[in-house]
């Protein structure tokens, strides 16, 4: 049986292995293994394809929203509203400042946050808010940047899942005050390992950043700061730079694939399938369904769905099964269950199916296809 995954990075190796090959080594051969020309010339490339004046590479998109909150000088006793339906990173890094966390609910059609219940949110002690373009669908910038000037708040977007993502005619991490970035091999622009940036167009913003993620130091051996180690290492960047080249192109192929599927399986009525938000570009980084749950089942019907289609070699995957508010970590926040039900209830709902640009139409047709018949069977 041949196996669908829900991403295939061999396949885009292979199409570009020779350019891959060809700038690793370069790197390899140059005994330049950490900054360098390769690095900034990157950091130069991706400003200038999202927008932005100012970028600074870093070793992950975690890193990437902790120096953002260090630079806006967010910590203790400071508030941070984001979404409780993301990867952990995005209120992990608030935590690790020794900021508070503030979840708001999510959009069912967007998967983002639900921008009109922000400002409910907001209290004296809120400093900022992290938008996250989830699943390469953008936030509406617009709405938020209104609500963000209105109360005097930092914006910054986290960005990992939505390289090359516009709200109207900007892309994602040119809107706000900082745009983070993830590299994580699965992203639509990954690398082979970790790797992350941080957009923006203070140089006051970026010049903190730089120290930050360099020990707090501006000039060897002399630290005005405490600091860290968060380098975007020479080998990366110079893959990076050749992916950035075919970026626009996978995000096209995304975006067809994305309206394949919809043609497919549109005639499904147990599923909702994902909208890309008027106003908005989506790159689609995950193709991710709602599967309604039949009553009177142990288990969710998206599981039961899960398993069976694993079983004809279709890998699906769930993000994110437990909503980072019911999370243990964040037991200490006083939330329960119920206190965010469109978020909830999406969690034991939604299911990603195969998506990268390399997938097939027939692999698609085997998707839509056994979906039908497994539905019918549950």
């Amino acid at each position: 049986m041949n196996t669908i995954p829900p991403v295939d990075l061999v396949r885009q190796y292979k199409s570009i292995s020779d350019e891959i090959d060809s700038a690793v080594l370069e790197v390899v051969r140059s005994g330049r293994y950490i900054g360098g020309a390769v690095v900034s010339d990157f950091e130069k490339q991706l400003a200038d394809y999202v927008g932005s004046s100012y970028c600074v590479g870093c070793n992950s998109g975690t890193d990437a929203l902790y120096l953002a909150l260090r630079a806006l000088n967010i910590g203790a006793g400071d508030e941070v509203i984001t979404t409780p339906f993301t990867f952990i990173a995005t209120a992990e890094t608030i935590s690790l400042v020794g900021a508070k966390p503030v979840f708001v609910d999510m959009e069912r059609d967007t998967f983002n946050i639900d921008v009109e219940a922000i400002e409910a949110a907001i209290t004296p002690q809120t400093k900022a808010i992290i938008p996250v373009h989830l699943f390469g669908q953008p936030v509406n910038m617009t709405r938020l940047m209104k609500i963000a000037q209105k109360h005097n708040l930092y914006v910054i977007e986290d960005c990992a899942q939505g390289t090359g993502a516009k709200w109207g005619e900007d892309m994602v991490g040119s809107i706000g005050h900082i745009g983070c970035f993830s590299f994580f091999p699965t992203k639509n622009l990954g690398t082979c390992g970790d790797g992350g940036a941080i957009t923006t167009n203070d140089q006051a913003i970026a010049q903190t950043i730089t120290v930050i993620k360099e020990h707090g130091s501006a000039q060897r051996y002399y630290h005005d700061v405490v600091g860290i180690n968060s380098r975007l290492d020479s080998i990366q960047a110079a893959i990076l730079q050749v992916k950035l080249r075919y970026l626009e192109q996978w995000n096209q192929q995304r975006r067809d694939i994305a309206q394949r599927y919809h043609q497919l399986l549109i005639p499904i009525s147990e599923i909702q399938l994902p909208q890309e938000i008027e106003g908005g570009y989506h790159v689609w980084n995950q193709y991710t369904i709602l599967v309604k749950n039949k009553s009177n089942q142990e288990t969710t019907t998206r599981d039961q769905l899960r398993e069976k289609l694993q079983e004809q070699g279709i890998i699906s995957m769930i993000y994110y099964p437990i909503p980072l508010h019911l999370q243990k970590v964040y037991h200490n926040l006083g939330y329960k269950k119920g206190d965010f039900p469109v978020t909830e209830t999406a969690a034991e709902e939604v299911l990603s199916l195969p998506m990268f640009p390399d997938i097939s139409p027939e692999e698609q047709e085997k998707v839509a296809y056994t979906l039908t018949q497994m539905l019918i069977g549950i």
